[in-house]
């Protein structure tokens, strides 16, 4: 069993702390246990209750009539709501319900929803990624199992794979060139995977080296293929023992007849990084986005 600080519940749920304790006291909504210190915590089952409480009270119901509600009759209206209402909040809401119960066909079904509605683009701006923002301070503090960040990760992946491989390979000659990975000891792929699909809708001819990539390597794909540009994502503050502002000045200095596009949590933090004149900072997706359409 997970365990949940009073901070984290209004983060995920959107439930303010003052708000959850009026709803503690007056409605006996959750019964949070306390640390010896007196401070409260919630456990998995207190959040999954949350989430639906705070769907419903979003869409209509009023709190006094929520807490009435057997748990049974709970799940039967957040069931029709979700149904009947496909907006953004009700979306990211139902996805982090979906992971905690590691139910992969709802969360596939919540996806391929979005998608139909939205495209892949839109979905992936406007709910995944704001989804994976919004789960990262359980992932921070270990209040969920790294297995379900596998578990999300994979459905996502797959959804990108799938509209990439359907993405048309005909390209203009005049096409820029693209190579796409992630450095050595970084392993997260999934804003490259979306990066490798936004450049192919823009026209752009990309060859995608994943993950995990050594440098030697890199050289020898990059002599060979000879790209306009290459685009990275550096999060972690050392790679394979090298620090990052390093790796960013060798990759400028070897690459230096090419554009690099770079982002990643790492590099965008560090306000001391001094940025090489054949390096372009992409500081979110939209800004990725627009830079894309800009050079592909």
């Amino acid at each position: 069993m997970n365990f949940f600080s009073i901070k984290e519940i209004e983060a995920l749920t959107g439930i303010k702390a003052h708000t959850l304790r009026i709803w503690e006291q007056r409605y006996a909504m959750v019964a949070p246990r306390r640390t010896d210190t007196n401070i409260r915590f919630y456990d998995e089952n207190d959040l999954k209750k949350l989430l639906n409480v705070s769907l419903l009270n979003r869409n209509g119901f009023k709190i006094s009539e929520i807490a009435e509600m057997s748990s049974s009759k709970l799940l039967e209206e957040v069931v029709k709501v979700s149904e009947e209402k496909t907006d953004y909040e009700n979306q990211l809401q139902s996805l982090t319900l979906t992971m905690l119960e590691l139910n992969e066909v709802a969360f596939e079904k919540i996806l391929s929803t979005a998608i139909l509605q939205m495209g892949l683009e839109k979905t992936m701006i406007q709910l995944v990624f704001p989804f994976f923002r919004a789960i990262g301070i359980m992932w921070q503090t270990g209040s969920i199992n790294p297995a379900h960040e596998h578990f999300i990760t994979n459905i996502i992946r797959q959804k990108l794979i799938v509209a990439i491989d359907g993405q048309p390979h005909e390209t203009d000659v005049w096409s820029k060139k693209f190579i796409l990975y992630l450095p050595e000891g970084e392993l997260h792929e999934i804003g490259l995977l979306f990066a490798n699909y936004a450049i192919r809708a823009r026209g752009g001819k990309v060859i995608y080296i994943g993950s995990n990539v050594p440098f030697g390597d890199l050289e020898v794909i990059s002599s060979s293929y000879s790209p306009d540009y290459l685009f990275t994502v550096i999060t972690s503050p050392l790679l394979n023992g090298e620090s990052a502002s390093d790796y960013l000045d060798k990759l400028s200095k070897v690459f230096a007849d090419k554009i690099i596009l770079i982002s990643g949590a790492y590099i965008l933090a560090d306000e001391t990084l001094v940025i090489p004149a054949n390096v372009r900072l992409m500081r979110d997706f939209k800004e990725m986005l627009s830079m894309v359409s800009e050079v592909a």
